[in-house]
């Protein structure tokens, strides 16, 4: 006990000089030279552990109790970015949980160890019925932004409708929405109008609702706090629209998440709607200012009479991660006030709300110790789940291409080297073509490099890694990446670790494609000599980075 009163003083010292010491904190590798990766579940502490996020992390401080007793909580939308950090905080509060997914994998019952997961389409009304049975209370977070503005307000209004419908046809008490904020009297975006149309479906059914309604959330992983941090980390002159002095009230993805839990453990918010957001109202202007003073970073910031939504979307994705179909949904919304028109959430649901200036040093810190559990790319591309998988292909109608090295060297050596490519990082050798092939996508609006990965070392089924996403993966054996970039085929890229008869192992990359006629083929011909000299030089560049602990004699 002693120990772990120690590590608690110590996480209390480090969260307190976030506040107090942000630029000390992001000049360098202070975070990781004086922070320990501790995991209070277990007791344990590792300065190179990856450990995801403590279950109950955000909720240890909510004044709300526990109600275990209620009955079964679905969660829609648990691959999210949200609802993939409330699942832990429910199942910590001890509550029976049914998680829906677009498509079942392993993964999902190894990330939410104790929770039931069920497979459903908010798009089709028989697989949303047999979701819901027996469920108390269902917690909607499902979104369709990134199908573009007109199809994604079609699909929004249809699913809610099927949810609605699902609900009542089994009886379900509550469900719980997060929406969005914005005048409801003026004339509001797309997004912000198909937000409340959704609210008004999901209200029609015999369900109590309970509406949420949050502006722009805050944390790490999230699509806007990345938009902002690579805004700011890559021009140093920012032209700023007159949009960019519109009024929005952030919050942080803590106090969205207790929140979440504290209306469902506060019986007197059944039926009600309540804005939330954090202390702060602040132009978009004034975010980006702020951010670039935690960073220590001087920028100029220009106003611009220009305003045209598309051309700044379109040029925000070519600089930041976020793709273009996201960042205009979240840019069209900028023409709209979002505010907290009412407080009354803080009368029945206590917390201490977090300043933007907190939530920015506090997602920046989880950045530097590679701690990011959910992350806006576990939902992108729209339906990525539903993708076709290499296992469903005829290998006969696939081109393929291989190359190997042998090594002494551990398959766990191995395999930890393979997961660090992509990423911050580069792929260790040749990162200017990589760079290249990205930004040509990105030019085509489709994902590119600078999207990035989750976690620098650590990879997990469903993460992306740059324009690629982990399709399959087995500890010490194997990683299989499937492509997401624009391509005129259907492309995956395997890593496998395999033994020799003369103890050594055998470290292949095979690649896989199915083109799409004509133009495919030529594209597998004409890349055929860059990519092996690529991949050749990448497999050797594996090898050689990995450790050499455990090589064979």
């Amino acid at each position: 006990m002693g120990d772990l009163q120690r590590k608690r003083g110590l996480l209390v010292k480090l969260r307190t000089s976030l506040v107090n010491s942000p630029r000390r904190l992001l000049s360098g590798s202070y975070i990781a030279k004086t922070a320990y990766q501790t995991s209070f579940l277990s007791g344990t502490e590792s300065e190179g552990e990856h450990v995801p996020l403590s279950a109950g992390q955000y909720c240890r401080d909510l004044e709300t109790s526990p109600q275990p007793g209620i009955g079964k909580i679905l969660v829609t939308g648990a691959t999210g970015y949200v609802g993939g950090r409330l699942v832990p905080e429910l199942l910590a509060r001890g509550y029976d949980v049914r998680v829906m997914v677009r498509a079942f994998s392993p993964e999902c019952e190894e990330r939410w160890p104790g929770a039931e997961v069920v497979t459903g389409d908010a798009l089709d009304l028989d697989s949303l019925i047999a979701a819901l049975k027996g469920v108390h209370t269902a917690y909607y977070l499902i979104h369709s932004l990134l199908h573009g503005p007109r199809r994604f307000e079609r699909l929004e209004i249809t699913a809610a409708a099927n949810f609605r419908k699902a609900a009542d046809r089994n009886k379900v008490s509550r469900i719980v929405y997060l929406g969005g904020l914005g005048d409801r009297t003026s004339r509001l975006s797309d997004h912000l109008r198909t937000r409340q149309a959704i609210a008004n479906e999901l209200g029609q059914g015999s369900a109590a609702l309970t509406i949420l309604r949050a502006a722009i959330i805050l944390g790490s992983g999230s699509a806007s706090f990345e938009m902002i941090e690579h805004l700011v980390r890559s021009l140093p002159v920012l032209f700023l629209p007159p949009w960019a002095e519109t009024k929005c009230q952030p919050i942080a993805i803590r106090n969205v998440i207790m929140y979440l839990v504290g209306v469902l453990e506060t019986p007197e918010t059944t039926g009600s709607s309540y804005d939330i957001g954090g202390p702060d109202v602040l132009s978009y202007h004034e975010m980006l200012k702020i951010f670039s003073e935690i960073l220590g970073l001087k920028r100029l910031f220009i106003p611009l009479f220009f305003s045209d939504i598309r051309t700044y979307s379109y040029i925000t994705s070519l600089v930041t991660p976020v793709p273009h179909p996201i960042v205009f949904s979240l840019l069209e919304s900028t023409a709209n006030t979002v505010v907290c028109e009412n407080n009354d959430i803080t009368n029945v649901v206590r917390l201490n709300l977090l300043s933007y200036r907190e939530a920015v040093i506090r997602a920046l810190s989880r950045e530097d110790q590679d701690r990011i559990y959910t992350r806006w790319s576990d939902a992108y591309p729209p339906a990525h789940e539903l993708a076709l998988k290499l296992t469903e292909m005829e290998r006969d109608a696939l081109y393929t291409k291989a190359t190997s090295v042998s090594t002494r060297k551990s398959a766990a050596a191995l395999f930890s080297s393979i997961c660090r490519v992509g990423g911050k990082k580069g792929w260790f050798n040749l990162n200017w073509l990589w760079k290249i092939r990205g930004m040509l996508d990105r030019v085509l609006t489709g994902v590119g490099t600078a999207r990035g990965r989750r976690s620098s070392s650590f990879l997990r089924i469903g993460d992306v890694v740059d324009f690629w996403r982990v399709e399959d993966i087995s500890p010490d054996q194997r990683v299989l990446l499937r492509a997401e970039m624009k391509l005129p085929g259907r492309a995956w890229m395997e890593f496998s670790i395999d033994a020799n008869s003369d103890g050594t192992r055998q470290l292949t990359l095979k690649t896989y494609y199915q083109p799409f006629g004509f133009w495919g083929k030529a594209y597998w011909y004409a890349c055929l000599p860059l990519h092996f000299f690529i991949f050749s030089d990448l497999i050797r560049q594996i090898e050689r980075r990995s450790s050499t602990e455990g090589m064979s004699p």
